[in-house]
């Protein structure tokens, strides 16, 4: 309410007053009140998008019957990357506004990773046009290390004028512990921008313990949502983090650490989504779906809208929400019930804006213009994809379904006259290449991939966090030339081949990481490229076949992934060599 008009606060008090009747009532509801975790019969009087009281009393220009529905604040998603659902920010919240989400903290780090701060900007004009209150954190990780090649590089001179906005929560996901810890003037100057104008950091420390943890805590860190279990959790609450309980399209932490949750710590603990595609919203819903898996794990559905709402509210300095009190934006939500949180209506600053399932509101997409046209890639030839190895024992990116951790495995492959990897289809072992696309540079990287299943064919995609490269995985170097090939025409997204042909593809022309389509088309696309991936190409019916990809070049995650560079060890923090000695 800091740049309220006086007129508007004026005619907030009148109504709270019954001096004039309020905008809207909304009457014989059930109220969750995240105050004091009770709910009671009530009435709700808004005015000026702002609740200004409570009370059968009140009467409104307009008055709403909720029908003995429960009003629940609008839920809050407290860390997510819209470009990971791939469609654009005014479909993205054309899709999650019904199901109850009214605001979302969003980290624009993949597009900022192509298109530096001119690609903020367009997901700031994108994000006006939708009613959702979409709060962008400023990217800290542009380059995510000094190990990859992205399209920009943002350090914290170019952080200051965006991070001083009054809508910027704060600094994105700190990926680079090791800068932290080893005092990096890079690292340590964006994290002072942040401090010293007493904005929230985000972390991202999977793995991280003991004295490290402490130092990284120090430093100002006071969120993560790297936890997958109980342990993990407990350490960082002791710490003061907040943490963010993750359930998105591949990793999904939140039911393995539902077990830890308590009545006395789930007052730090928020809801995120971090990577949610639109197949997952339109089949399983958004925050809405954590809800309904908290419920039936035996939480206490109050306290289950708490860390839905007020938890991510206060964590995030947004005093104006999380919670149906007087000064308060009256985002609203009436579900049916708090057993499956089906959405019957959703206000958002007191205006409906969705009712039984649908987006109520026309609108128009922002131009995209400063941001298509981002391949940039100086070679396709069968010579960048072959391998000159001097041993039959490498290292091999070791997939672990459910999530986006690899393991490092030792294997034996076999080799051509040149030392070029031969593919067995006994083995379930791939080549896979990492080509750097936003500078020409030529540069490729050149690894194998354990676990993955395919059998035939290759895909390719220029959406691989997080410096957004294309990788690509196939049996044969000819398959995967075809494939990048296919997908540098197409402007980028995602291009499954066999036999050289195109069998499936979802084009993704903004930045090579959002689709100009309907989320509905897109889904539906995934949909198409999924089925084709486990029945025509093999990929195993275990591995989510796009978004495991998209991981595999994600350094800061353990054990072993791959860049434009070459193969990277997390553990280590270095690069390591593809071949290992022959053992004596």
């Amino acid at each position: 309410m800091e740049h309220m008009e006086k007129q508007t606060l004026c005619r907030m008090i009148d109504a709270a007053m019954h001096r004039i009747p309020a905008d809207l009532v909304i009457y014989n509801c059930k109220l969750v009140d995240v105050f004091t975790g009770t709910i009671r019969p009530d009435s709700i009087a808004i005015t000026d998008g702002f609740v200004v009281g409570f009370g059968s009393s009140y009467r409104g220009l307009s008055e709403i019957d909720a029908g003995g529905a429960y009003a629940a604040p609008g839920l809050i998603d407290a860390h997510i990357h819209i470009e990971s659902t791939y469609t654009t920010p005014e479909e993205f919240g054309r899709m999650v506004v019904p199901t109850g989400t009214t605001t979302v903290i969003a980290d624009p780090h993949e597009i900022v990773n192509v298109y530096g701060l001119s690609g903020l900007n367009y997901m700031i004009s994108a994000a006006s046009r939708t009613e959702l209150s979409v709060r962008y954190m400023i990217p800290s990780c542009v380059p995510a290390t000094p190990f990859e090649d992205a399209g920009a590089i943002v350090n914290a001179f170019d952080m200051q004028w965006p991070m001083a906005d009054r809508h910027v929560p704060g600094l994105g996901e700190f990926m680079n512990v090791p800068g932290i810890l080893n005092k990096s003037d890079d690292e340590l100057n964006k994290l002072l921008v942040a401090l010293r104008m007493h904005k929230v950091i985000d972390g991202h420390c999977p793995g991280l313990s003991g004295a490290e943890l402490n130092a990284y805590t120090a430093a100002g860190v006071s969120t993560d949502h790297e936890c997958t279990t109980v342990e993990e959790m407990q350490e960082r609450l002791r710490r003061g983090m907040y943490i963010e309980l993750r359930d998105g399209s591949a990793c999904k932490d939140l039911e393995n650490l539902i077990a830890g949750i308590s009545a006395k710590n789930y007052r730090r603990l928020l809801l995120c989504s971090d990577d949610r595609q639109p197949k997952t919203i339109f089949q399983e819903g958004h925050i809405d779906s954590h809800l309904r898996k908290l419920v039936k794990a035996g939480i206490d559905p109050v306290d289950a809208i708490v860390m839905g709402s007020l938890n991510a509210a206060e964590c995030y300095k947004l005093e104006d929400r999380g919670a149906i009190a007087p000064g308060r934006r009256a985002d609203i939500v009436l579900f049916d019930n708090l057993t499956d949180f089906s959405a019957r209506m959703v206000f958002i600053e007191g205006k409906k804006v969705a009712e039984n399932h649908k987006y109520l509101l026309p609108y128009e997409k922002a131009s995209t213009f400063s941001v298509c046209g981002s391949m940039h890639i100086k070679s396709t030839e069968l010579e960048d994809f072959k391998m000159h190895l001097r041993s039959d024992r490498v290292r091999a990116i070791e997939i672990i379904p459910g999530g986006i951790r690899t393991n490092e495995a030792h294997v034996r492959v076999q080799r051509d006259a040149e030392g070029d990897f031969v593919y067995n289809p006994a083995e379930d072992i791939v080549k896979i290449a990492v080509f750097e696309r936003h500078h020409n540079t030529g540069k490729v990287g050149l690894g194998f991939l354990k676990g993955y299943g395919i059998r035939k064919g290759a895909l390719a995609l220029s959406v691989a966090h997080d410096s957004h490269n294309v990788i690509c995985v196939g049996v044969s170097n000819e398959e995967m030339q075809a494939a990048v090939r296919a997908l540098i025409n197409q402007e980028g997204g995602f291009v499954l081949v066999r036999d050289g042909k195109v069998i499936a593809s979802l084009a993704l022309p903004i930045a090579g990481l959002m689709s100009d389509q309907s989320g509905e088309d897109v889904a539906k696309q995934l949909k198409i490229l999924h089925d084709a991936a486990h029945q025509e190409l093999g990929v195993s019916e275990d591995v989510e076949p796009v978004m495991t990809l998209c991981f595999m070049s994600l350094i800061v995650i353990p054990d072993l992934k791959i860049t434009d560079r070459g193969l990277f060890d997390m553990n280590s923090f270095q690069f390591v060599p593809l071949e290992l000695e022959e053992k004596e």
